[in-house]
């Protein structure tokens, strides 16, 4: 099973990108809560979406109101909505399929003036 994220690239603050995560046909997507992290320079890589299999969001309090998490079954496809991008969102975005503990390779984010 493989997940490709893309949908990376540098912006400005307040800003928006949208990332997205494909997942190969062999990955059990229907079955799977997904999850959105971010890894900034010199930090551990943090959780900050969450999507359940029938696309219940929770996020962390530093996205919450700015990002939203979607998905759509029926393509293997996993989004992530980022508006009003701040400076302090600069890092490596992975997507995470909990059934299976499958991580992409990450795209980077990096948001300045």
């Amino acid at each position: 099973g493989q997940l490709v994220e893309s949908g990376g690239g540098w912006v400005q603050p307040g800003g928006s990108l949208r990332l997205s995560c494909e997942a190969s046909p062999d990955v059990m997507f229907n079955y799977s809560a997904m999850g959105w992290y971010r890894q900034a320079p010199g930090n551990e890589r943090e959780l900050i979406a969450q999507i359940t299999t029938d696309g219940i969001t929770l996020y962390a309090d530093s996205v919450e109101g700015r990002f939203t998490a979607s998905r759509d079954n029926a393509k293997n496809m996993l989004y992530l909505q980022m508006d009003d991008l701040k400076p302090e969102d600069t890092g490596v975005y992975y997507c995470k399929a909990y059934f299976g503990h499958l991580w992409g390779q990450g795209t980077q984010v990096p948001v300045s003036s």
